[in-house]
This record gives C-alpha cells, structure tokens and sequence, in this order.
C-alpha cells in the first residue's frame, strides 16, 4: 500500500509539472520575420511580421536600425520606424522602398513583456539587379564543383601509373593538415548551437559564413587527402618523404591548436575563438602548401606525376571565385560605400561594407593562384619540350 501511495503521489507530480511546462511554452509569443530580403534599386516589396499567437492588446513593434552601409540609412531603404500589431491579429505587413545600393540591418523590439527576451532580425540588402544576384549564384555553384572535382584527377593520375613520384610529400602533409583544420571550422559553425549563437552575438549585424556546401566541400577534401596519403602508403613514391621543414611548421600549427583547445575548456577563450584559430592555422597552410610542389617541379623541370587537371580546376575555380567577387563588389555598390556605421559590432571577421562577413578561410583561394600560374606555366613548358 506504502509502494501505491508513493506512486500516486509521483504520478501527482509528474502531472502538475507537465502542465506547468505546457502553460510555459504557452505563454511564450514568438515572431517570425524574413531573414534577408534583397530588392533591385528603386523597388518596392511587401514585409510580412507574424506572431505564434494572438495578444489581447495592440503591440507596438519597432524596427530597430543597428546598421547601415550608409551613415544615412533611409538614403538606402525607406522603411517605417514602427509598426503595429492589432489585438488578436497574428500578423502585420509593412512596405519598404529601394533608394539606392546598399545594405540595412535591423532587429525588432515590441512593447510587450511576452517578447521583451526575443530578438527577431531582418538584413536589407539592396542591389543593382536581381539577374547579377543569380549569375553570381551561378558563378558559384560553378567554381565550387570545379575545386570539387579538382582532387580526382590526381588520384586517378596515381591510380594509373601505380605511383606517387612527383607528387610532393609536404603538400599532402600540408594539405591535409588545412582541410582538418577547414572541416573543424565549417562543422562547428554550421552545427555546433552554441557556437552558432555565439557567433550572433559577436556579430549582430552580420552573417553565419558557412553554409551546407562549405561544409560538404571542406569534407570531400579531407577524404581525397586521405585517398591521396593511402595511395602513397602503397604505390611506389621513389624514396619520398615529408620534409623537417614540413614536420617542424606542422609540430607549429599542431601545438598552437592543442594549446588553444586547454584555453577553451578552462573557459580562457570561446569556443568560436577556438574555431577561428583552425581558420588561421588554414589560412597559413594555403599560403605556404603549394611552395614543396611548385618547387619540386621546377626542380625537375616535370611535371610528371602532378596532374595537370588538378591544377586546370584548381586555376578555374579560383579564376572564377574573384570573378564572383568583382561582380557582388558592383552588384553590392561596394566601391560607393563611404565608412559604414556599425552599432556594436564586435568582430573577429572581415566585415566589408557591403555587409558580408567573410573568415579568414575565403582569401587562400585567390592568393593561390599565383601559384598555379607557375604550376601551369611549367606544365606547358614540359609539354612543349616533349
């Protein structure tokens, strides 16, 4: 009888604490409001704001400006500076005007208790015209299968002469080296929720740089580096080996990842800090990976065992990633910028004016290709010879 009353009284319990947690979540109100929305100059749209659930009075919403690539924010975009939500109504729309290329943020605030904790954000970004939005777009799909599928000719070239002479040692170490260090990047802002909210905080005005793509990329080389170390591993490598040079700069970047791993978990640094470290140690490995290689084929005066499609996708996708960086530049008015305001903008990004955040991982791709120019230029210069 003790056990069954005892049960009871559990089952008291566990009730009355599952109603309070139904009548919590209840009583919370969310808003939802589009994330970005991108106009072509001098055009008009419509704004939906929408709530979870109805209120018994009229809230006031106000639209909160926190950045502008422009000191005067309606020169950008003609918004109102509040709205309001009538009483027992789950939505309310607003229009918005076009006035020239740039990019406004803001974040709402309400008069309401129930949503004084919640933050909802809208990014403005105001464009030339809607057709370079989606050539660049395209641009970018292109490039990224072009560095994509830039690793597998070389595992075929190794495949097929059932070697690895010519192939660089302290590339491959380098390399795959870089792409851990790119995966950890991608795979925790993409994941990782508190990292993710981390990175709002650190930048309200801005946004998360990596998208499912970086992710999928920055994974996919890591395999084909791996591919590329097990087929060294077997096939003949004609008495090639990782260089001091190459172990000492590697002992370098994995010392300073382990110490800042130690720093992290005794809370010295964020974890996002921790992550864009890996994005540093990337951004070396870039710069520097592509030197062993360059060097080993002048040597040589071959190119013989490199691929030369490898570096024809790697030369395209890199010609191709400035390409789309000039056009968003224009597309974006980023040259008719003056200083942009940020309202407490901390950051550890490059922030352009334009508004897109860019990590320290976007710029090796197109430093790199100086390097593959020499690549080439030799290549062709074996080619010619033979």
């Amino acid at each position: 009888m003790a056990d069954l009353g005892l049960a009871k009284r559990w089952l008291r319990a566990q009730m009355l604490l599952m109603w309070m947690l139904i009548n919590l979540s209840e009583s919370r109100v969310h808003l939802f409001a589009p994330d970005a929305v991108t106009l072509e100059e001098y055009s008009k749209a419509n704004i939906t704001i929408t709530s979870s659930s109805t209120f018994n009075q009229s809230t006031v919403i106000q639209l909160n400006v926190t950045y502008s690539s422009k000191w005067n924010y309606s020169s950008v975009i003609s918004l109102p500076e509040q709205v309001l939500l009538p009483a027992e109504a789950t939505s309310v729309s607003f229009n918005v005007t076009a006035n020239d290329v740039g990019q406004v943020t803001t974040y709402l605030h309400c008069n309401n208790s129930d949503l004084n904790s919640l933050s909802v954000r809208i990014r403005f970004m105001v464009v030339h015209s809607n057709v370079l939005s989606v050539i660049g777009e395209v641009i970018g799909w292109v490039y990224f299968l072009a560095w994509s599928v830039s690793f597998y000719p070389q595992a075929l070239e190794n495949w097929k002469r059932k070697s690895v002479v010519g192939l660089n040692f302290d590339f491959l170490a380098l390399n795959l080296t870089g792409f851990i260090a790119y995966s950890v990047f991608n795979i925790g802002l993409f994941w990782v929720p508190d990292i993710k909210e981390g990175f709002l905080k650190k930048n309200p005005n801005g946004i998360n740089p990596v998208n499912a793509n970086d992710v999928f990329f920055s994974l996919h080389a890591f395999l084909l580096c791996v591919v590329y170390i097990s087929q060294a591993a077997v096939y003949e490598r004609g008495g090639q080996k990782v260089s001091w040079m190459a172990l000492l700069l590697l002992l370098i970047g994995w010392t300073f990842a382990l110490v800042s791993l130690f720093l992290a978990v005794a809370k010295q640094i964020t974890w996002l800090d921790y992550l864009y470290y890996f994005s540093y140690i990337k951004l070396a490995v870039t710069l520097i990976k592509y030197v062993p290689q360059a060097y080993m084929n002048y040597r040589r005066q071959s190119t013989e065992g490199w691929s030369i499609g490898n570096v024809l996708l790697d030369f395209t996708g890199g010609t191709l990633s400035i390409l789309q960086m000039i056009l968003q530049s224009y597309n974006n008015g980023e040259d008719d910028y003056p200083q942009p305001h940020l309202a407490e903008d901390n950051t550890h990004q490059s922030q352009f004016p334009n508004g897109l955040n860019c990590s320290p991982t976007c710029f090796p791709h197109s430093i790199k290709i100086n390097v593959q120019i020499c690549n080439v230029q030799t290549a062709n210069k074996v080619q010619l010879s033979q």
